[in-house]
């Protein structure tokens, strides 16, 4: 899908909310979740308004969400979570569970204490470890921003991981106290947007991800004003943005059942 999936979106809360919800990576990576929990959230990504993206869940449960979805939804399974450590056999031991699995999408967290500390060489060797590791899937890797917060160690983070490989770059978790930022989405969109001008070979490949605190299809436009802005209005669909949230799904349910339609206006202003 090369088209935007509405053009109105940025001046139609319904239409929003839809775009929200076809960009949705639905997550359930709480440490107590059981294949009921999945279960629960594989009928929620098949709601009355449409599917969802992808569900993103922990590796160890990603076969039994795979089968419980239909062949339009992904799986996603996280590696080297939530801490994002500098220890590739992790990485990569829970990179082949999720390749063994059935998932189609790998979101990986960037060793970004190793980055803190000048350790280049170490973040490099891990992703692309795992990149290798996953060869023909979808690659999202997760800088923590939050816990980065300079710029320009986000924008080295970006460039690490296009260097590696990256399909998407992700900002955050959602386990540290500042998730994503329209600050940090800029300097991620700004990477994009480098690499594909100093090799056009990868132009329209790579997608943005934010993830984390994000609650409601308002706050949602901004990110995807955001893309629309760096990455082109073609590139607001599945392929290259995606949202990484679960309590959004409410309000984008509310909205379009018309229990919470709020008066049209500007994007992020609703």
């Amino acid at each position: 899908m090369n088209a935007p999936l509405n053009p109105s979106w940025n001046a139609d809360p319904v239409a929003s909310a839809r775009l929200a919800l076809a960009c949705l990576d639905l997550t359930s990576l709480n440490d107590q979740d059981t294949r009921a929990d999945i279960s629960r959230l594989c009928e929620r990504a098949q709601g009355p308004f449409g599917p969802v993206a992808a569900v993103c869940v922990w590796p160890h449960l990603a076969a039994f969400a795979r089968s419980q979805l239909p062949a339009h939804i992904s799986v996603a399974a996280v590696a080297n979570f939530p801490d994002g450590s500098a220890d590739v056999q992790r990485a990569v031991r829970d990179t082949d569970n999720i390749v063994q699995s059935g998932a189609q999408e790998v979101d990986v967290v960037l060793p970004y204490a190793q980055l803190l500390a000048g350790n280049e060489a170490v973040v490099a060797q891990l992703l692309a470890a795992v990149r290798k590791a996953c060869m023909g899937l979808t690659l999202k890797i997760i800088l923590e921003t939050g816990e980065l917060k300079d710029s320009r160690l986000i924008a080295r983070a970006s460039h690490l991981s296009l260097d590696a490989g990256a399909d998407f770059l992700k900002t955050s978790t959602g386990k540290t106290p500042v998730s994503a930022t329209p600050e940090a989405a800029r300097t991620m969109l700004a990477a994009i947007v480098e690499q594909a001008a100093a090799d056009p070979a990868t132009a329209g490949r790579v997608g943005f991800k934010p993830s984390g605190g994000i609650r409601t299809v308002a706050e949602a436009t901004t990110y995807m004003a955001l893309c629309s802005e760096y990455l082109g209005p073609q590139a607001l669909n599945p392929k290259r943005f995606r949202i990484g949230a679960s309590s959004i799904l409410s309000d984008i349910e509310a909205i379009l059942g018309g229990k919470n339609a709020p008066p049209t206006g500007a994007a992020g202003t609703y």
